[in-house]
């Protein structure tokens, strides 16, 4: 998968880029509601986060290129498709 390289804004403590605040996308401004899991690879970590309309992505911190780029991403799921293919599934019954 070819990475995509994004902006992101972030939250600096007792690290440069310690946790990702706000992902800047071509659509606009995305705020990050939960870091949902972090891990680390020598120089790079990595960061599941929620954004505020739902959509989950992976983000790649190249630490020494100071660089961030999208290593994966899903889709929110909506709350009214369970419901869909519970009619689809009756109506071929």
């Amino acid at each position: 998968m070819h990475e995509q390289i994004v902006r992101v804004e972030c939250y600096s403590g007792y690290k440069a880029d310690e946790r990702p605040l706000k992902l800047k996308l071509r659509d606009g401004i995305r705020e990050i509601v939960a870091i949902e899991d972090r891990w680390y690879s020598p120089g790079t970590t990595y960061f599941r986060v929620l954004i505020d309309d739902g959509d989950h992505y992976v983000l790649r911190h190249d630490e020494a290129q100071d660089v961030w780029s999208l290593a994966g991403y899903r889709a929110a799921v909506l709350p009214q498709f369970p419901a869909v293919l519970r009619n689809t599934k009756s109506l071929t019954t």
